[in-house]
C-alpha cells in the first residue's frame, strides 16, 4: 500500500508551544489545591517533582524515537516498527480510544463552565457541547496549520497566566505587595510539611501522575513539522524547565500563600471560586478574579481538546496506513488533511457526548479507565525507545551516527519511567487492595487486561511475532 505524505506545516514555534500547551491543563488549575490538601505543602512538591522526573525521561526517550523516525500517529508507528505490529494494533487503537474520551470530557468541562456566566444559561449544556466541537473541527478541518496557530495562542494565555501567577504569589510571599509578607509559616503549621506523611504523598501520587496526561501529544506533531530534526529536540529540552517553573513553582507558591488546612483547597464540587488561582489572585486584589481564571480554564480545556481532536484523527490516519484500520481513513484531502480519520473521530465523539447526557454515572466509570490505559500507553512508547536503542546495538551501528538526539542517561530514564508506572498501576488500587476490595481492584486493572487480550488475539489470529533486535528497520527513517 502507497504511503501518503502529510504536510509539514507546523513550525518550530508551534512545536514548542504545543509541547507547553500539553502540560498545562485543568488538572494544574482546579485539582491542584487538592493534592496539597490531602499531602501537605511538602508532600505535594514531592509528588509532582517525582511525577516531573519521569515524564522528563519519558518525553527524551519520545524526543529520540520522534526525531528519528517522524512520522504521524506517533504510538503506533514506533510500536509497529520496534516491538511488533500487534504492540503497534493495540497502542494506536487505546490511544484513539483515550483521546476520543477525553476530548468529550473537555468539550463537557468547557459547557459546564460556560454555565458560570448566566447569559449563556438559555441554551441546553449538549447545544453548548456541539458548537465547541464544531469549532474544534473547523480548526482541524482546513489545514494543519490553523491547527498549529490555534494550540500557539491559547498556550500562549495558559503559560501568561502562570507567569503573572508566579510574580504575584512571590511578591505577595515577600511582602512587597498585599501588606505584611506572608514567608514559608505554612510550612510548619500542624503536620506540615508532609500532612498524613508517606500515605498522603502516596495517595496523590496517582493525582498528579493524571496531572501530566497530554505532555506526551507532542510526538504526534513530529509527521507534519516542518523541521522535526529541530523542533522536536527543542521542545523536548524545555519539558524539564516547564515542569519545574509550572508544576513545582505553582504548587511552591500556593502551598506558601494558602495553608493546607484550609477547606477550599479541597473543591468538592470543582467550583471555579475555589480554584487556588482564583483564590490567589483575589488576594492580589485582581476585580472580576473568577472570571477571568474561568475564561483561562475554557481556553485551557478548550486547547486540551483541540489537542485531542488532532491527535485521533492522526492516529486513525496512521493505523489506516499501516493496514490496521480500514483504508479509507488513510485518505487526504486537497489539503494533505487526513478528513475522512478527522470525520469519523467527530462522529464518536458525538457519539459519547450523547452517551453522557443520558447515562452520566456509566461515563464516568469510562472516564475512569482513561487514567490506566495512558499509563499503558507510555509503557508501550519506552519499550518502543529500549528496542530501538537494541537494534542499534545488535547491528553493530553507532548511536552518535544515527540519531539526531540522544535521550540523557539512558538506560537509567527508560528504568525510572517503568518503575514509576508500575508504581502508579499498583498505587490507584493500594486502598482498595488494602481494604480488600476486589471488585474495585479488578475495576483497576480491566484496562491492562484488556488490552494483553487485544495484543495477545491480534497476535493469534494475524500470526506476528516480536522482530528480532537484528531485523528492526534502521534504514528508513520516515515514512
Amino acid at each position: 500500500m502507497e504511503k501518503k505524505q502529510m504536510d509539514r506545516d507546523l513550525k518550530t514555534r508551534h512545536i514548542s508551544m504545543i509541547a507547553i500547551g500539553g502540560s498545562i491543563g485543568t488538572g494544574l488549575f482546579m485539582a491542584s489545591g487538592a493534592v496539597i490538601s490531602q499531602a501537605g505543602p511538602g508532600g505535594a512538591i514531592v509528588a509532582y517533582a517525582i511525577i516531573g522526573i519521569m515524564i522528563y525521561f519519558l518525553m527524551t526517550a519520545l524526543g529520540e524515537l520522534a526525531t528519528f523516525y517522524p512520522v504521524s500517529g506517533a504510538f503506533n508507528a514506533y510500536a509497529s516498527r520496534f516491538i511488533d505490529p500487534a504492540a503497534g494494533f493495540t497502542v494506536g487503537w487505546l490511544y484513539w480510544i483515550i483521546w476520543s474520551l477525553v476530548t468529550s470530557v473537555d468539550i463537557l468541562t468547557a459547557s459546564q463552565v460556560l454555565s458560570y456566566w448566566k447569559i449563556f444559561g438559555g441554551l441546553h449544556p449538549f447545544i453548548w457541547c456541539l458548537i465547541f466541537l464544531a469549532l474544534l473541527f473547523a480548526l482541524n478541518a482546513f489545514s494543519v496549520k490553523s491547527f498549529g496557530e490555534a494550540e500557539y495562542w491559547f498556550s500562549i494565555i495558559k503559560v501568561t497566566t502562570i507567569i503573572i501567577f508566579l510574580i504575584m504569589g512571590l511578591l505577595l510571599i515577600f511582602g512587597i505587595i498585599g501588606g505584611e509578607p506572608i514567608g514559608f509559616k505554612n510550612f510548619t503549621i500542624g503536620d506540615a510539611p508532609f500532612h498524613n506523611g508517606i500515605l498522603g504523598l502516596l495517595g496523590v501520587l496517582v493525582v498528579a501522575g493524571f496531572s501530566f496526561g497530554g505532555t506526551e501529544v507532542v510526538a504526534v506533531t513530529a509527521g507534519e513539522s516542518e523541521n522535526p530534526q529541530e523542533s522536536m529536540p527543542k521542545a523536548i529540552k524545555q519539558v524539564f524547565w516547564r515542569i519545574l517553573l509550572f508544576y513545582i513553582g505553582s504548587i511552591f507558591i500556593i502551598a506558601c500563600i494558602i495553608p493546607y488546612t484550609d477547606p477550599r483547597l479541597l473543591n468538592q464540587n470543582s467550583d471555579v471560586a475555589m480554584s487556588p488561582f482564583t483564590i490567589i489572585f483575589e488576594k492580589v486584589g485582581i476585580l472580576f478574579a473568577a472570571s477571568v481564571m474561568n475564561t483561562i480554564i475554557l481556553t485551557a480545556v478548550l486547547s486540551a481538546g483541540n489537542s485531542g481532536l488532532y491527535a485521533t484523527s492522526r492516529l486513525l490516519f496512521s493505523l489506516s496506513q499501516d493496514g490496521k484500520a480500514p483504508r479509507f481513513l488513510g485518505n487526504l484531502n486537497k489539503n494533505k488533511m487526513p478528513f475522512n480519520a478527522l470525520l469519523v473521530t467527530t462522529a464518536f465523539i458525538i457519539i459519547i457526548l450523547i452517551y453522557a447526557n443520558i447515562n452520566m454515572g456509566g461515563y464516568g466509570k469510562l472516564l475512569s479507565m482513561v487514567g490506566s490505559l495512558v499509563l499503558i500507553v507510555w509503557s508501550i512508547s519506552i519499550i518502543s525507545h529500549i528496542r530501538l536503542r537494541q537494534a542499534i546495538k545488535a547491528q553493530g551501528k553507532s548511536v552518535d551516527q544515527l540519531l539526531p538526539f540522544k535521550a540523557p542517561l539512558y538506560p537509567v530514564g527508560p528504568i525510572i519511567v517503568l518503575i514509576t508506572i508500575a508504581f502508579l498501576m499498583i498505587g490507584q488500587s493500594f486502598a482498595d487492595i488494602q481494604a480488600m476490595n476486589w471488585v474495585k481492584v479488578f475495576e483497576s486493572f480491566l484496562p491492562l487486561i484488556i488490552a494483553l487480550a487485544v495484543y495477545f488475539s491480534y497476535k493469534v489470529i494475524r500470526k506476528v511475532n516480536v522482530i528480532p533486535a537484528q531485523k528492526i528497520n534502521l534504514d528508513e527513517h520516515q515514512l
